[in-house]
């Protein structure tokens, strides 16, 4: 079956989550039956719902994913295909492959965005209008949620998080406003720190990013530990593709691309296939507007 073939996973009564570029994976990895293919990030099981049809019926995806919770939720929807799934980080997933004799595979995706099922779980603060916790922790049951962090930092360490990992120029303005608050009203929920950003940040004109994007996604990065992951990850899992395995990695933010970029062309064993990061189609932007920021670049073992 070719992409162009491929009918969109549409959202069901297990996931909300619509898979970026599900095209442009199944071109680029070109699975075929028999074959052992990773999904590193599974979220809510769209691209590896489609890359187990790939391989099947002798095949397997390995899916893995930080959140449990998602886990749980592609046992349900990926019941019956090919798959076998483990919570994990994806920069642990050679581990994961070594303890299941499954080394080497011939294909690997990595997509390093949000799932709108985290985005719609009010107990999590990823989405902007969730009066719940501000936590933003990929893994509820490690490390320290995000409200916690706002409450902990010193102003100028703060600045320098939400300016380094944001890349947000009011970030000075920002950290001064959330100190300020901490005595009488202390950001607790996505909401509360919402409304604040959008008080102290200058909607530009003429452009559609909320005020808020840039903090929240520095917060997301910093408890997460995300960038370190993904060095180690673009590091480590190219050792474990077979020779003419690929690597397919989407991004949404230029702090991304740019680790993915530099890892895929000074990696003495991989060729790149993407000149250009690809981005996904006026279509699929026009049906999925949280797509319109994923980047993906393709990489191949030699």
């Amino acid at each position: 079956m070719s992409a162009d073939s491929q009918e969109q996973p549409d959202t069901n009564e297990f996931t909300q989550h619509i898979p970026v570029l599900y095209r442009e994976i199944v071109e680029g990895l070109n699975p075929q039956p028999g074959q052992t293919i990773v999904d590193a990030t599974c979220g809510g099981g769209g691209h590896t719902f489609l890359l187990a049809k790939q391989v099947a019926p002798d095949g397997v995806v390995i899916g893995a994913d930080r959140d449990p919770a998602a886990i749980e939720r592609c046992e349900r929807r990926l019941s019956g295909l090919p798959v076998k799934l483990v919570v994990a980080n994806f920069a642990d997933v050679p581990e994961v492959l070594e303890a299941n004799n499954h080394v080497p595979v011939d294909g690997i995706c990595l997509d390093l965005g949000l799932s709108s099922d985290q985005l719609a779980d009010e107990q999590r603060g990823f989405s902007y209008q969730s009066s719940g916790p501000l936590d933003l922790r990929f893994d509820t049951t490690s490390g320290s949620p995000a409200w916690k962090l706002l409450d902990r930092m010193s102003e100028k360490h703060l600045a320098n998080l939400i300016y380094k990992w944001g890349e947000e120029r009011f970030s000075r303005r920002i950290a001064r406003e959330i100190v300020r608050r901490r005595q009488d009203d202390p950001v607790r929920t996505a909401d509360q720190l919402a409304q604040l950003l959008r008080r102290v940040v200058p909607r530009a004109k003429n452009h559609s990013i909320d005020p808020a994007t840039r903090t929240f996604q520095a917060l997301r990065i910093a408890v997460n530990e995300e960038l370190k992951w993904v060095e180690v990850a673009l590091r480590r899992l190219p050792d474990t593709l077979s020779t003419g395995g690929r690597i397919a990695v989407i991004s949404f933010h230029s702090l991304e691309d740019r680790l993915v970029k530099t890892a895929f062309r000074e990696n003495e064993n991989l060729r790149v296939i993407t000149r250009k990061a690809i981005k996904p189609a006026e279509d699929e932007i026009e049906s999925n507007p949280r797509s319109r920021s994923a980047r993906l670049r393709i990489a191949e073992r030699i």
